[in-house]
C-alpha cells in the first residue's frame, strides 16, 4: 500500500486544483545515423514488401518471356589478314595499311554497309518478309479487331461531324514503297539486328545476325561474311587489273622513247660523221702533231728572221760575218780587211798620191764592192729563207685552228650523243624494270587472295538469343531487389507513424513509459482484453501494465490523479486505462476509474453496467458520490462509469463540482485514473488534463500520424497540462521484436521464461 498524503482540510469552494505546471519539456534526441543496423532492421520490417518484389518481377518476367517473339542470333568469325604485294611501284595501290583500330573499324563499317545489306536483302527476298518490311506488318493492322471497330465508328460518326470521325478514325495503311526504296528500307532493318564487332586485342571480326528465322539467321550472316571476302577480292583483282593497264601503257611509252632516242642518236651520227670512239681521238691526234710542227716552224722562222736581221747588219764595222752563214762572205770580208790594211801601210809609208797606193786604194774598192755583192746575196737567200718559214708558220696555225674548231663540232655530237646514249641505257632499263613487274602482275592475279578468311561459319541456333528465361528472370530478380530496397527506403522514409519508443522521444521529447502489446483473438481466447490482465497475470501485456505504473510512480513527483487519452479514437486508451487500473488494483493499490469520455463512455458497458448513474450525474448534484462508486469484482477496482450523456459536458468538467470531485478521490485513493476523450476531438480532454496531475498519452503503434500527435501534444501544452510520457499501444510483438530497434529486445524469445500466456 503506497503511503497517502494528509487529508486537505480546505473548504470544499476552495479545493478547486490549481493547475499543475507543464512538465519541463524534454530535449529533442536525435535519431541514429543509418548505419548496418538501422538498414537491416528496415529490411526485416519491410521484408514482406522485398519478398513481394522478388517473386513478382522474376514472375512478370517469366510471363512475359514466354509471351515475347523468340529470336535466333547467327555468329561468324573472320580473321584479317592483310598481304603485302612484293612489287614496289604498286604498294600504293594493293598493299593495305599497317592493322590499326581505325583499320579494323573501316573493315566493320565495310561490313555493315548498305551494298552488302541490299544484296542480302535481294538473295533472301527479304522484302516479302514482315520481319523485314513494315508496310507487311501495317497491312495486318487492317485485319486486326480494333481497326475494323474504329473504322466504322469512324464511319457512323462522319455523318454528323466529319472532324470528329477524321480524329476517330484509324491511320490509314501504308502503301508499298517501289522496289528500288523497299530493298533499301528492308535493307536498313537488316543493318539494325546486323551487328559486328571487333574480337578485344585481336583481328578477329564477330558477325551476329539476328532473326525470328534461325535459318535466314545463319545463312544472312555466312552470305555476309562471305560477301565482305569476295567484295575484298574483287576489289584486289579491279586494282591489278589498273596495274596491269598501267604498266602496259608504261611498257609502251618507253618502247616509243628508246625508239625515237636511237633513230636520234644514228641521225647525229650521220650528220657529224663521228665513228663512236674513232673520231675523237684521230682529231686530237692530228692536232698534236699539228701544234710538233708549228712550234717547230716557229723555231726555224725565229733563227731565220734573225739570221736575217745579222746579215742586214753585217756592213757595220762589227757585224758577226760568221752569222751569215757563207763562206765566200767571210773570205772576201777577209780580203777586203787585208787590202785595207795594206792601203794603210801602204798610205803610211808612200803618201796618198803614190801609185802603189791609188792600187791598193782600187784594190779595196774592188773587195768592197764584191763584199756588197755577196752580202745582199745571202740576204736575199736569208729573207727568202725567211718568208718560207713565216708562210709554213701561217699555214700550220690555219691547219691548227681549222682542227680545233672541226674537233670542236665533233665534241658537242659527241656530247649530245652521250646524253642520248645515257637516256636511251635508262629508258632501256626502266623498260626491262617495268617489264618484270608486268610480269610478276601478271603472275599475282593467279596467285592472289583475299585479307580475310572465315573462321568458322555461322551455324543454325538451337536456342533463341531472345529471350532468355534464366537471364530474363535473374534481371527481373536483381530489379526486384533493387525495386524492393528503393521500395523499402521510400515506405519507411514516407511513414509518419511512430514505430518505436525510441522516435517518442526524437520526435517529442516524451519518454515512452510502456510498449503495450496486441491482444489477437487467438491469444485471447474467450476473455476481453480489458479483462486480460486479471486473468494473465504473468502476460508480457499484465507487465506492461505494471511497467507503465512503475514509471508513474518513480517519477520526481508521483501523480494521483492521471489522465489517459489519446490523439485520435480507436487507440486504445479505454483499455489501457482499465487493465492500468485493475493491474493497479491487483498491486494492493487503492485504484478509482471515471470514465469521463461522456460522448463515447465506454466503461460502463465493458463492466456491464451501461445504465447506472455516473459522473455527470454526481456534476449535476443528482447523486452522491458513494452511490456512485462501483465495485469490479474480479480486482476490487472502484470505478465511476459516465453516467448520462450530457451536451455540456465541458461546462460540467470546468465547474467547481469536478475540481471537489478530483480533491475527494486524491484523498481517499492511491490512484485516480480519468479515461479522456481524444484530444483532437474534444475540449473536454484538455480541461480534464489540466486538472490532473498528470497526463499519459495513447499513441497506437504504427498508426498514428507524427503529426497528429504533435497536434495533439501543441494542445495540451496551451491546456497547461503535464504530459508525462506516452504509451504505444497495440504493438504486434513478432513484427516488432523483428524490426531491430533497441526497445524490440523486450518481445525477445529469451525473456519468455518471465511470462506464462
Amino acid at each position: 500500500m503506497l503511503d497517502r498524503p494528509a487529508a486537505d482540510q480546505r473548504a470544499p469552494g476552495e479545493r478547486r486544483p490549481a493547475p499543475r505546471p507543464t512538465a519541463a519539456p524534454m530535449l529533442t534526441i536525435e535519431p541514429e545515423g543509418l548505419n548496418l543496423g538501422a538498414l537491416l532492421g528496415a529490411l526485416r520490417r519491410r521484408r514482406r514488401v522485398l519478398v513481394a518484389c522478388l517473386l513478382v518481377f522474376p514472375l512478370v518476367a517469366f510471363i512475359a518471356a514466354q509471351n515475347l517473339t523468340p529470336r535466333y542470333t547467327a555468329v561468324a568469325t573472320v580473321m584479317f589478314e592483310p598481304t603485302e604485294y612484293a612489287a614496289r611501284e604498286l604498294q600504293s595501290i594493293l598493299r593495305d595499311e599497317s592493322t590499326t583500330d581505325a583499320v579494323l573499324a573501316s573493315q566493320v563499317e565495310i561490313i555493315r554497309s548498305l551494298a552488302v545489306a541490299r544484296r542480302i536483302v535481294a538473295r533472301f527476298g527479304l522484302t516479302e518478309r514482315e520481319e523485314f518490311a513494315w508496310w507487311l506488318a501495317d497491312r495486318h493492322r487492317a485485319e486486326s479487331l480494333p481497326f475494323r471497330l474504329r473504322e466504322r465508328l469512324a464511319a457512323l460518326v462522319a455523318r454528323i461531324s466529319p472532324d470528329l470521325a477524321e480524329a476517330m478514325a484509324p491511320r490509314p495503311i501504308a502503301e508499298v514503297p517501289p522496289p528500288e526504296l523497299a530493298e533499301i528500307q528492308a535493307a536498313e532493318a537488316l543493318l539494325q539486328k546486323l551487328e559486328v564487332e571487333v574480337v578485344r586485342n585481336s583481328r578477329v571480326l564477330r558477325i551476329r545476325l539476328t532473326s525470328e528465322d534461325p535459318q535466314l539467321s545463319a545463312a544472312a550472316a555466312n552470305l555476309a561474311s562471305e560477301l565482305y571476302i569476295s567484295d575484298q577480292l574483287d576489289a584486289k583483282f579491279a586494282a591489278v587489273r589498273r596495274a596491269n593497264t598501267w604498266l602496259d601503257g608504261r611498257i609502251a611509252n618507253l618502247r616509243e622513247e628508246v625508239g625515237r632516242n636511237e633513230q636520234r642518236m644514228a641521225e647525229l651520227r650521220a650528220t657529224s660523221g663521228l665513228t663512236r670512239g674513232v673520231n675523237a681521238a684521230l682529231g686530237t691526234e692530228q692536232i698534236s702533231r699539228i701544234t710538233q710542227d708549228l712550234i717547230e716552224s716557229r723555231n726555224t722562222l725565229a733563227g731565220a728572221e734573225a739570221r736575217l736581221a745579222a746579215a742586214r747588219g753585217s756592213g757595220g764595222p762589227g757585224a758577226d760575218l760568221t752569222a751569215l752563214g757563207s763562206a765566200n762572205l767571210v773570205a772576201q770580208r777577209a780580203a777586203r780587211d787585208e787590202a785595207r790594211r795594206e792601203l794603210d801601210r801602204l798610205a803610211a809609208v808612200l803618201g796618198g798620191g803614190h801609185p802603189d797606193v791609188r792600187a791598193a786604194a782600187s784594190r779595196v774598192a774592188a773587195t768592197e764592192r764584191a763584199v756588197g755583192a755577196e752580202t745582199t746575196r745571202v740576204v736575199q737567200a736569208l729573207d727568202a729563207e725567211t718568208r718560207a718559214a713565216r708562210a709554213r708558220v701561217a699555214s700550220l696555225e690555219r691547219s691548227l685552228a681549222e682542227q680545233e674548231a672541226i674537233l670542236n663540232r665533233t665534241r658537242g655530237a659527241e656530247i649530245r650523243l652521250n646524253a642520248l646514249e645515257r637516256e636511251t641505257e635508262a629508258s632501256r632499263s626502266l623498260l626491262r624494270a617495268v617489264l618484270e613487274r608486268s610480269q610478276t602482275t601478271v603472275t599475282q592475279t593467279a596467285i592472289e587472295k583475299a585479307d580475310a578468311r572465315i573462321l568458322s561459319p555461322a551455324i543454325v541456333p538451337g536456342v533463341p538469343s531472345f529471350p532468355q528465361p534464366t537471364l530474363f528472370v535473374a534481371a527481373a530478380a536483381a530489379l526486384g531487389a533493387l525495386f524492393g530496397l528503393l521500395l523499402v527506403w521510400f515506405l519507411e522514409q514516407s511513414d509518419g507513424t511512430v514505430r518505436t519508443g525510441d522516435e517518442i522521444r526524437s520526435a517529442f521529447g516524451l519518454p515512452c513509459v510502456a510498449l503495450v502489446p496486441m491482444l489477437r483473438r487467438g491469444l485471447l481466447g474467450r476473455h476481453r482484453a480489458e479483462d486480460y490482465v486479471a486473468r494473465k497475470p504473468l502476460s508480457p501485456f499484465s507487465e506492461s501494465m505494471r511497467t507503465l505504473r512503475a514509471a508513474l510512480w518513480l517519477g520526481a513527483d508521483p501523480p494521483r490523479v492521471v489522465v489517459v487519452t489519446a490523439a485520435r479514437p480507436g487507440e486504445g486508451k479505454t483499455t489501457t486505462a482499465i487493465a492500468l487500473s485493475r493491474s493497479a488494483a491487483m498491486n494492493g493499490e487503492r485504484v478509482l476509474l471515471i470514465d469521463c469520455d461522456i460522448r463515447q463512455p465506454s466503461v460502463g458497458r465493458l463492466f456491464r453496467a451501461e445504465a447506472a448513474p455516473g459522473v455527470t450525474d454526481l456534476l449535476l448534484g443528482q447523486a452522491m458520490q458513494d452511490d456512485l462508486i462501483r465495485r469490479d469484482h474480479l480486482t476490487g477496482l472502484d470505478y465511476i462509469p459516465a453516467g448520462a450523456a450530457e451536451v455540456h459536458s465541458l461546462g460540467l468538467f470546468m465547474s467547481e463540482a469536478m475540481a471537489a470531485l478530483l480533491d475527494r478521490v486524491r484523498r481517499d485513493y492511491d490512484l485516480v485514473v480519468l479515461d479522456a476523450p481524444p484530444v483532437l476531438a474534444m475540449a473536454d480532454a484538455r480541461v480534464v488534463a489540466r486538472l490532473a496531475d498528470a497526463t499519459l498519452l495513447c499513441i497506437k503503434w504504427r498508426d498514428t500520424p507524427r503529426s497528429v500527435v504533435r497536434n495533439s501534444l501543441a494542445l495540451l501544452e496551451d491546456a497547461k497540462a503535464r504530459v508525462v510520457g506516452a504509451a504505444l499501444t497495440q504493438v504486434d510483438a513478432k513484427t516488432h521484436r523483428r524490426s531491430g530497434y533497441a526497445d524490440s529486445e523486450v518481445y525477445h524469445p529469451r525473456y519468455s521464461g518471465y511470462f506464462r500466456e
